[in-house]
C-alpha cells in the first residue's frame, strides 16, 4: 500500500525533526493490538462463506481508538494497520481526544445481497464486541460501508450489551443518533482550512481559480463551496475525464450532468483527460479522489499556488518536496480532510451527553476546530521553516507522546 509507505516516510521525517529515540519511534509505529477473526455467514443459496476480518487498535494515549470499518476485497492486515496509524495522527492534528483505529473485512459487498451484507455486519460486531465500546474503540463508516450498516452494527452491539449505546459507533442515520452536518464535513473542513490560509495571505476565495479532481461526495461538495465562495472552478474531473472552462464552470450543471449521464465529461466545456487536470493553471488545486496523483514524473506540470489534499495520500514525498522548493503550499491530507473525523467526534459527544446539536452549532464548532488546527500547524511550520505536512506530523507526534 503506497499510502502506508508515504505515511512511514512522513513519520520518519517528523521523528528526525523532533530528535526522537528509537524507543519512541517504535512506539509510534507499532499497533497496540491487532484483532483478527473469520466471519462465517450463510449465503442466500444456503452455502456458507467465510471472510477474514480485522480491527487494528493503534494508539489510545489520547482517548478511545477511532476509525472506520471498510468492506473491500483487498482489505488485509497491512492496509488496516496503516489506516489505523494515520487515524491516530489525524485525530492528534485536530486535537480531538481520540486515538487511531481501523477495521476491515475482505469482502466485496457489490457481489452480495442486502441480507448477506447485514449478516457480515452483525458478525463483525459479534467477533470484536469485547474490544469495542463508547469509551474503548468507536467505529465509523469507511469504504463500501454507510450509515445503514452503522445502524445494523449498533443494533447488534446493543443486543450484546443489553442497553442503548448510541455512542458505540458514529456515522449513523440521523434518526439513530447521527449528527447533522456529517455528510459534508470532510469538504466543509477542507474549505475552512483553505479560508484560514488565504486570510494569512490577505486573500479570499473571491475571484480565485480552482481545479478539483474528484466528483464524489467530498470533491463535489468542495467544488460547490468554492463556487459559492466566489471562486471560479475552472476544471472538474472524475474517473472518466476532465471538463474545463477558463471562465469558470457552472458547477451545479456539471454535477447534475454527472448524476444524469454518469460523468462530468458529458457536461459542456473543454474535454481533457483526468490526468490533465493536474496541470491546469489555477490558484488552488484540489486532489479529492485517489492517492499518488502528484508524482515526481508530473510535478513539474503543476501550475498552482496551493494544493489542498482532500484525498488521502495524493502527493508522493518526492513531489511534496519539489512543490515546497517551488514555493507551492501543500495543505496535507491529515489536516485538510480531518473535518470528517471531527464531526464524528461531535456525534460521539452528542450521544454521550444526550443533547442534539443544530446544524449551525455543528458547523460553528467545526469551523473553530479546523481554524485552530490550521493555526497550530501553520505556526509550527513557520517557526521551523518546514512544510505544513512536516509540521502536522511533528505536532501530532508531540501530542501523542505527551499523552503517553
Amino acid at each position: 500500500m503506497a499510502a502506508f509507505q508515504y505515511f512511514k516516510q512522513n513519520m520518519d521525517r517528523a521523528a528526525d525533526l523532533l530528535g526522537l529515540s528509537e524507543e519512541q519511534r517504535a512506539k509510534l509505529e507499532t499497533p497496540d493490538r491487532v484483532l483478527k477473526a473469520d466471519l462465517t455467514i450463510t449465503r442466500d443459496d444456503g452455502s456458507s462463506a467465510t471472510y477474514p476480518a480485522y480491527r487494528v487498535q493503534f494508539n489510545n494515549a489520547r482517548g478511545p481508538y477511532k476509525g472506520g470499518i471498510r468492506f473491500h476485497p483487498d482489505a488485509d492486515e497491512d492496509e488496516v494497520s496503516a489506516l489505523a496509524a494515520m487515524m491516530a495522527v489525524k485525530c492528534a492534528v485536530v486535537d480531538i481526544p481520540f486515538g487511531g483505529g481501523k477495521g476491515g473485512v475482505k469482502f466485496n459487498p457489490k457481489e452480495h445481497s442486502a441480507r448477506e451484507i447485514e449478516e457480515v455486519s452483525r458478525a463483525f460486531v459479534r467477533a470484536f464486541a469485547d474490544n469495542l465500546g463508547p469509551d474503548t474503540d468507536v467505529p465509523a463508516p469507511d469504504v463500501y460501508t454507510n450509515p445503514e450498516i452503522m445502524s445494523i452494527m449498533l443494533d447488534e452491539y446493543e443486543k450484546i450489551v443489553g442497553k442503548p449505546s448510541p455512542a458505540f459507533i458514529t456515522g449513523k442515520p440521523i434518526e439513530k443518533g447521527g449528527s447533522l452536518g456529517r455528510d459534508t464535513a470532510t469538504a466543509d473542513g477542507a474549505i475552512i482550512v483553505l479560508d484560514a490560509l488565504l486570510r494569512d495571505q490577505h486573500r479570499s476565495l473571491e475571484g480565485l481559480t480552482a481545479a478539483v479532481q474528484g466528483a464524489g461526495n467530498a470533491g463535489a461538495q468542495a467544488a460547490r463551496l468554492l463556487a459559492d465562495g466566489g471562486a471560479k472552478v475552472v476544471a472538474l474531473a472524475d474517473s472518466h475525464g476532465t471538463i474545463a472552462n477558463a471562465s469558470g464552470l457552472d458547477v451545479e450543471h456539471v454535477l447534475t450532468t454527472k448524476e444524469e449521464k454518469g460523468s462530468v465529461h458529458d457536461a459542456e466545456g473543454e474535454k481533457l483527460s483526468a490526468e490533465e487536470l493536474i496541470g491546469t493553471a489555477c490558484d488552488v488545486l484540489v486532489p479529492a479522489a485517489l492517492e499518488e496523483q502528484i508524482r515526481s514524473d508530473n510535478v513539474a506540470s503543476v501550475r498552482t499556488g496551493v494544493v489542498l489534499e482532500i484525498a488521502n495520500g495524493p502527493t508522493t514525498p518526492e513531489a511534496d518536496q519539489e512543490l515546497f522548493d517551488n514555493g507551492i503550499i501543500v495543505v496535507p491530507d491529515v489536516l485538510a480532510n480531518a473535518g470528517g473525523v471531527t464531526v464524528s467526534y461531535f456525534e460521539w459527544l452528542q450521544n454521550k451527553s444526550g443533547v442534539t446539536w443544530t446544524e449551525d452549532q455543528v458547523r460553528d464548532r467545526l469551523k473553530e476546530t479546523m481554524e485552530d488546527a490550521y493555526r497550530d500547524v501553520a505556526d509550527f511550520a513557520a517557526e521551523r521553516n518546514i512544510t505544513l505536512r512536516e509540521a502536522a506530523y511533528a505536532l501530532a507526534i508531540t501530542r501523542i507522546l505527551d499523552a503517553e
